[in-house]
């Protein structure tokens, strides 16, 4: 919650500065700058570069202030480490008490612990010193080296003067103390807003396991291996989905007859996710390459269909009548004007498509994959290797992101009468 509120604060604030700035800047003339009537006009929209960098920038900068990132100036509150005393008041069977200190050395992975000896000291309640983690908790037996702790009534009273009993807790500077029910206290030193590496590892720490598996690999082969296993299949299986689907949507919105055939199916497949495929999958082609990709080409197959579909239906029926008035054949119909005008929502469909593909690949890699990006990241997971899972979830965005760059591009050139 608080990084959502974050987010939506740095947004607001990047939206009133790039406002105010494009209001001292020199107006350029484009094509959309003649235009009298730019609200919800597609073709009048584009992309605000400032925003999208700014926005990648605000993402990066969470990301290293709640990691306690280097490479970030700004930081949220940490776990806290070091060193905490307090004293315990102790209460025998005669009904005395006496106090004794704790030093509890809180520290983070990797940091070697204080060899340093304590003092006892007098009386029947004895000085002690613990080491606990940092983001940890852990029980503090106090009364284990103290004199006559066997005794049934021997039990801690308070904690730095504060009475505590089973069931209570008390606070302290930097950290929290409460009592179990059998009388043990359970040390918890305050975690602030940073998450433990396990949970969300650093910017660096992505980033040298980044270099570590490119240049020695992961379960035996390369990162560029795994990368390649995975475009292939997602590639391939989004092909044969397009080769069939836009076919079958071009017969559906031309042809009532394959329109009333294939409508059932179509419709009926197209809310079922494909991971709820994998069964069957798995029961008819088996375990192999040919199962995965037949589970990506169900993924785009019926995406691909219905924007093909679309396309067709969303042909102007004036542009039909014009061009037959002209004495145009069907296939000349087709080709010049159906074809043209289709292409708009089969791009649409294919990006979207290729994205479902590659949320798809991870989970038909679960199936005896040696190789791929989802095998990757599902092998890291069982390990808790959170820095490898988040370093494939990124490579998959960026290979993803870098393909619909790819299908922009070509749609741009293929269909440059887009918006006008």
């Amino acid at each position: 919650m608080i990084i959502m509120l974050i987010y939506i604060s740095i947004f607001i604030g990047a939206f009133l500065a790039v406002k105010v700035f494009d209001k001292f800047r020199t107006k350029h003339t484009d094509f959309t700058s003649l235009k009298t009537v730019t609200f919800g006009d597609e073709s009048a929209v584009t992309p605000n570069r400032a925003a999208s960098i700014i926005s990648v920038i605000a993402i990066f900068m969470i990301w290293g202030a709640f990691t306690g990132s280097k490479l970030t100036p700004l930081h949220v509150p940490g776990p806290f480490s070091g060193e905490i005393i307090f004293t315990y008041t102790a209460m025998n069977a005669n009904g005395e008490t006496d106090d004794a200190q704790v030093w509890v050395d809180v520290y983070h992975q990797g940091e070697v612990a204080s060899k340093e000896e304590i003092a006892t000291g007098d009386g029947f309640a004895l000085n002690d010193k613990a080491r606990i983690k940092a983001w940890r908790s852990g029980l503090i037996k106090v009364k284990r080296n103290d004199k006559n702790y066997k005794e049934k009534s021997y039990r801690v009273v308070a904690i730095n003067g504060k009475p505590i009993s089973p069931g209570g807790e008390v606070f302290i500077d930097n950290a929290r103390i409460s009592m179990t029910a059998k009388g043990t206290l359970n040390f918890t030193p305050e975690k602030g807003w940073q998450m433990e590496p396990i949970w969300l590892p650093s910017p660096e720490a992505v980033w040298s396991r980044l270099l570590e598996i490119s240049s020695d690999g992961y379960r035996d082969s390369t990162l560029l291996e795994h990368l390649s296993a995975s475009l292939f299949r997602v590639i391939a299986g989004f092909i044969a989905g397009a080769v069939i689907g836009i076919p079958l949507g071009y017969a559906m919105g031309l042809s009532n007859w394959f329109r009333g055939w294939f409508d059932p199916i179509v419709e009926f497949m197209r809310p079922v996710p494909p991971l709820a495929l994998i069964p069957l999958v798995i029961i008819w082609f088996g375990i192999g390459e040919e199962g995965k990709i037949i589970l990506l080409f169900l993924a785009s197959l019926w995406i691909m269909t219905i924007s093909a579909r679309a396309g067709v239906s969303g042909v102007a029926i004036s542009k039909i009548h014009a061009a037959y008035s002209l004495g145009a054949s069907k296939w000349q119909i087709m080709r010049h004007v159906i074809v043209p005008n289709s292409l708009l929502e089969i791009f649409t469909g294919a990006r979207v498509a290729m994205g479902v593909c590659w949320g798809t690949v991870v989970a038909a890699e679960l199936v005896a994959a040696e190789k791929g990006a989802g095998m990757m990241i599902i092998a890291a997971s069982k390990f808790q290797m959170t820095d490898i899972v988040i370093m494939g979830i990124i490579l998959i965005g960026v290979i993803g992101y870098s393909i619909d760059i790819l299908m922009r591009m070509a749609e741009n050139y293929l269909v440059p009468w887009k918006g006008k």
